[in-house]
């Protein structure tokens, strides 16, 4: 699982850099100013997607790690009914499976 919480966490990070870097790339085309002031710009955009990167980081965190978390608690709370459920399942199949072997061994 922490694999996959890693590779999201990568994914959407790629996302806002590719992101930040497209909407750069059209500041410096479109910026009627000078090289300096378009540079102090790009900084601006370039710490606040790294805080936008770090926000959001920590919020998928969270809702992973509760997701998990409902799923360990609901596995907990119905484990007495799966393992009826399941025991329930084994003992049909006993009971077709006793027909079955008597026509076999007549």
């Amino acid at each position: 699982m922490r694999d996959d919480k890693g590779s999201l966490l990568g994914g959407m990070g790629w996302a806002f850099v590719i992101g930040g870097l497209v909407g750069g790339g059209i500041a410096l085309l479109l910026a009627p100013q000078s090289g300096s002031a378009s540079r102090k710009q790009l900084r601006g955009y370039a710490r606040r997607v790294e805080e936008s990167i770090h926000g959001l980081t920590g919020k998928v965190a969270e809702v992973f790690d509760e997701a998990v978390d409902k799923g360990r608690e609901f596995v907990k709370d119905n484990q007495a009914v799966l393992s009826e459920a399941a025991e329930a399942g084994r003992a049909a199949i006993q009971r077709e499976r006793e027909p079955l072997s008597a026509e076999k061994k007549a």
